[in-house]
């Protein structure tokens, strides 16, 4: 079973060089063949369906690698849960995504062909089949409106991050989230270090003072290259745009959005999820230069400033046979915190402090909270933040691109639209990808 998930997840990486293990390593390493455990939940009841006995059933939405993984964590984290509808607009996908299933999950998969659903409107195919709680596992761009869609009918989420990859759509995942909030349904995030039990410890650690007041938080994500698909003789501009989506703005949001979201949704956190006031910039394209990456950066360096005075420093980038860091460092008048995920958890200074807790699968652990959540009538609703970190990501991007100081205001407010409206898609269009941005000339919209 080992060898037949890690032949599976091998061919979907984000990133070919991680810094960390990638988001799929958890099937090796959790234990997929525990699925079926012997926990109860109470009954609990969402406006007019009520969960006792009866199986949650889930939706996937987007069955590449990524969707792959959370079904498989979705179907671990309660006994009583089955895959229900699957959804598309890649075949193949998805037909790889359910083989792998079956023999990972076996009787829980229970996805008759009608409930297999392909195209660009799957999605809505897959929320209208009598599912409770689906999973938003495609590429970001269509986030914010598969997840209004989601929450308008009455479903629990788990929605990947990043959670848009522009700010109108920032603002419909904010608005997708006071209506879940009204409908008491569940809407968990995929950003997954606010899961993980060593991070909560020494965050929260940080925001009750361990560190003193705040001064500047520096986080890294450095890594290699990532994955890239050779255009068929039959494939459309579309397709070829859909099957390399990662190198694409207006589907991916650039790779500061896609991947070091990541570490700029752990400095939000620890400063609070306060937002800064201000950002400046860099980036560039030195290493990926080739047409085949499309229109997007190989690194990125930014400074945010808070109000208080405080500076976050965030440095990322993806270029092959460079060393690899994946660290949020916090100085305080009083001390340090010290992450270097997966490795290090240590506060220096007055308080010292070096965690040596349950170290826990924080990708599984989304998922066990999720519908824990459901079953004991405590929904969990993480849209604010997950919207607010992710403009930070799409923030960053802009003063990249641009060269230029941005405020809070002009990036929450920017009229910036990268892709076409979510019913506009088919497989003839022929999106106008723009210029790779030259800072300095490329202008804030």
């Amino acid at each position: 079973m080992e060898n037949l998930i890690d032949n599976y997840k091998m061919k979907d990486h984000t990133s070919a060089q991680s810094p960390t293990p990638g988001r799929r390593d958890f099937i090796k390493k959790s234990g997929i063949a525990i699925i079926g455990g012997s926990l109860t939940y109470p009954a609990i009841s969402f406006g007019a369906t009520t969960y006792k006995d009866s199986p949650l059933k889930v939706g996937l939405i987007g069955c590449g690698g990524r969707g792959t993984g959370a079904a498989a964590q979705a179907l671990e984290a309660d006994p009583n849960v089955i895959l229900y509808a699957m959804g598309d607009v890649f075949e193949d996908r998805l037909e790889e995504a359910y083989s792998a299933l079956s023999k990972i999950a076996g009787d829980k998969i229970k996805v008759e062909n009608k409930n297999k659903f392909i195209g660009f409107d799957a999605y809505l195919k897959v929320i209208e089949s009598g599912v409770d709680v689906v999973l938003l596992t495609t590429p970001p761009a269509f986030r914010p409106d598969h997840l209004t869609a989601a929450v308008n009918a009455g479903k629990h989420v788990f929605c990947e991050k990043p959670v848009a990859v522009d700010a109108p759509g920032v603002h419909k995942v904010l608005a997708a989230a006071k209506i879940a909030k009204e409908k008491n349904l569940s809407l968990v995030s995929g950003f997954c270090f606010r899961y993980d039990y060593p991070n909560r410890a020494i965050y929260g650690r940080v925001l009750d003072g361990a560190v003193g007041d705040i001064r500047t938080v520096t986080t890294f994500r450095h890594g290699g290259e990532a994955w890239y698909k050779e255009r068929q003789p039959d494939w459309t501009d579309m397709t070829y745009n859909m099957r390399n989506w990662y190198y694409y703005n207006w589907l991916s949001g650039d790779f500061v959005v896609e991947q070091a979201v990541h570490s700029l949704d752990m400095m939000s956190w620890v400063m609070g999820d306060k937002m800064p006031i201000s950002a400046t910039g860099t980036g560039g394209r030195q290493v990926r230069v080739d047409k085949k990456y499309g229109n997007i950066f190989d690194h990125f360096a930014v400074e945010f400033e808070y109000e208080n005075g405080a500076k976050g420093y965030h440095f990322t980038r993806q270029q092959s046979d460079t060393s690899h860091k994946n660290s949020v460092e916090v100085f305080g008048s009083e001390g340090s915190a010290i992450v270097h995920i997966g490795r290090r958890y240590e506060i220096t200074g007055k308080n010292k402090w070096t965690y040596d807790g349950e170290r826990n699968n924080m990708f599984q652990t989304e998922h066990d909270e999720l519908f824990a959540s459901i079953r004991n009538g405590n929904p969990i609703n993480n849209g604010e933040w997950m919207a607010t970190s992710t403009m930070l990501a799409i923030w960053a991007r802009m003063v990249g691109y641009t060269g230029q100081t941005i405020s809070w205001e002009q990036a929450f407010n920017s009229q910036e639209s990268l892709g076409p409206k979510v019913d506009e898609y088919h497989w003839d269009l022929k999106w106008p990808t723009q210029p790779v941005a030259v800072p300095g000339k490329t202008k804030f919209i």
